[in-house]
Formats: structure tokens, C-alpha cells, sequence
């Protein structure tokens, strides 16, 4: 794992949270995008290396919107950078954790990712993200 790529974190109005993070970050989200797949629509702010990654779900059944009628807003998962997906999520079986998808998906930012179950990384969901 190369660095941290970015923090997710799950809002119930992407178009407040973007006004409040702008405020808070000084400076506003550089990309919107709706992930069809995830069911969830995106905002993007750029914090040195690091992006903030806003996630609003989409439709009830979108995995985002079961997060926020468990635990509301906040921290939804950190996503590591890394070079090769596939040989990162062999290392990681080997190392015991729990793999939710071993095949790839396309996610936002132009990203295959791969998520590790909480269970497994006390409590927080893992996203490994390589570059398309």
C-alpha cells in the first residue's frame, strides 16, 4: 500500500455537506460523479495528497444509505492507493482478512477497487483503489 487515497465519508445532502466541507477545507470539491454500480453520487476535495471523498446514496438499497439508517453521517471507509490490485488482495487473503469482492469493480475517480469486510480490520471498511 502506497499511501492513503482517500476518506470516504457517507452525507445524507451531497449539496449541503459540499457548502459545509468548502468552509471547512477552504477551498471547494474539484469533481462530482454518480457510481451507478454503488448506487451513489460523489464529490471530490483535493487536501494535499489525500482527497475527501463525499458519498450520497442514490436509492434506498445502495449500500451507503443502509450505513446512514445504522449510524448516520460520518467516516464510511479509508481507501489505500495501490500499484497492484489483484497481488494486494492475494497478500491480504493470505494475511487472513476478509475479501467482500476478489474480482475488481470499477468505482469513482477512474478506480478499480476491492473492499475488505470490518470484521476483519477492527471495525472499518478498507477500500484498496488502483488507477484504472
Amino acid at each position: 500500500m502506497r499511501k492513503i487515497e482517500h476518506l470516504g465519508i457517507a452525507v445524507k445532502d451531497l449539496e449541503k455537506s459540499n457548502e459545509l466541507f468548502a468552509k471547512l477545507l477552504g477551498k471547494k470539491h474539484f469533481k462530482t460523479e454518480k457510481v451507478d454500480g454503488e448506487k451513489v453520487s460523489t464529490s471530490f476535495f483535493q487536501v494535499g495528497e489525500t482527497k475527501v471523498e463525499l458519498l450520497q446514496a442514490t436509492d434506498e438499497s445502495s449500500p451507503i444509505a443502509k450505513y446512514l439508517e445504522k449510524k448516520s453521517e460520518g467516516v464510511h471507509h479509508i481507501a489505500f492507493d495501490v500499484e497492484d490490485i489483484l497481488a494486494e488482495v492475494e497478500r491480504l487473503k493470505n494475511e487472513g482478512f476478509e475479501i467482500l469482492n476478489e474480482t475488481p469493480k470499477l468505482g469513482a475517480d477512474n478506480k478499480l477497487v476491492v473492499f475488505l469486510h470490518p470484521r476483519s480490520t477492527n471495525g472499518v471498511l478498507i477500500e484498496l483503489c488502483q488507477e484504472k
